[in-house]
């Protein structure tokens, strides 16, 4: 059914806007507003919300839906114009937003049909109620992390001196099935030793070796929404280099949760980690934004970064993951997720950040 509350915030931003109308083709924001979870491919699939309230659900009939949504739905096969069923539900000479996802092909033949209504990016009204979560939304989401807090554990209890990077990455998807998550929320990332310092290394054959440090970026998928977190361990032995360069990430991490609260710029979040890492010499091997934000998607709206300048408010969830990345020797990156509250912030992960040596 159609989630009132949010579709009203939506509406509520569509106003300050000055828009008549909203095209959503964006399914994860279609589920996160009416409980529909479609994927429908290269076809139109639409939630036109209605400033006035005559909202509809424009769905091919090859994805039926017998649900309930509280609003009407527009049918059509592949052989009808789409296009033009959509712009008959519209009045001319209106203001429509239109979200980020929807294809170029589709807006295009939609502008052709409506000449005379302005077009906008509307993607702000639906991506700024979805920044600030709800008191389920943040539950589901503490329950996910605390399965990647328990399949971390089980995982590196697994390492064995004959595994790559891929055989651990493959015995992740069992761990969460028992834990009870659906899947993975992205691909994780297993990294040895020098591979540790691409930050986003594609995992491969590349075996344990006694003194790699080993990052795990991993996420689960739990009734769909997501978790992410990332930890960095060393095999069997540490150098004081690698010593070094972990405590400063872990450093860079605690003051950066230590400063979240309600009207704190996201860019000064950045801030605290980045100059810290600066001031300790290793400021150009942190090549990457702070955190994202996530929920139903595990990259959402929102960046913790020196080019985001919103503040925080409660209900905010996003990752803090500084990392050093050094070239053909390692890398560390510790990741947690936060939720902020009226007051500070609450660490998801509660998964040891303190140097481990496995063997």
């Amino acid at each position: 059914m159609m989630k009132l509350n949010r579709l009203e915030k939506v509406i509520d931003k569509m106003k300050e806007k000055k828009m008549d109308y909203m095209i959503i083709s964006d399914p994860s924001s279609i589920h996160y507003l009416c409980g529909v979870n479609n994927h429908p491919g290269e076809r139109m699939y639409v939630l036109l919300i209605d400033a006035k309230g005559s909202h509809r659900l424009f769905l091919n009939k090859l994805f039926f839906v017998l649900q309930d949504v509280g609003i009407e739905k527009v049918w059509f096969s592949d052989t009808d114009d789409s296009i033009a069923l959509l712009a008959d539900a519209m009045q001319s000479e209106t203001t429509i937003g239109i979200d980020k996802f929807w294809p170029a092909h589709f807006l295009l033949a939609l502008q052709e049909k409506m000449p005379n209504n302005t077009f906008i990016n509307g993607s702000s009204v639906i991506d700024e109620v979805r920044m600030v979560k709800e008191q389920d939304e943040i539950e589901t989401m503490m329950h996910a992390s605390q399965i990647n807090d328990q399949a971390i554990e089980r995982l590196i209890a697994t390492l064995q001196p004959t595994d790559t990077e891929l055989s651990m990455s493959e015995r992740l998807l069992a761990i969460y099935q028992e834990l009870g998550a659906s899947g993975h929320s992205f691909s994780p990332i297993v990294a040895f030793g020098k591979n540790g310092a691409d930050p986003h290394h594609g995992n491969d054959e590349t075996r344990i070796q006694s003194g790699d440090s080993i990052i795990i970026d991993m996420g689960c998928l739990y009734q769909d929404y997501c978790s992410d977190m990332t930890r960095t361990f060393f095999y069997q032995c540490v150098s004081d280099k690698q010593k070094e360069v972990y405590n400063i990430v872990k450093e860079a991490n605690l003051k950066a949760q230590a400063m979240i609260k309600p009207g704190v710029r996201l860019c000064d979040i950045d801030a605290a980690a980045r100059d810290y890492i600066t001031e300790k010499g290793y400021g150009e091997y942190f090549t990457h934004r702070l955190g994202h934000f996530i929920g139903r998607d595990v990259h959402e709206y929102g960046d913790v970064s020196s080019q985001f300048d919103m503040k925080v408010e409660a209900g905010m969830i996003f990752s803090i993951e500084p990392g050093i990345y050094l070239p053909n020797e390692f890398g560390v990156r510790v990741e947690d997720l936060v939720v902020v509250t009226k007051t500070g912030c609450e660490s998801l992960n509660h998964y040891s950040k303190e140097l481990k040596i496995v063997d």
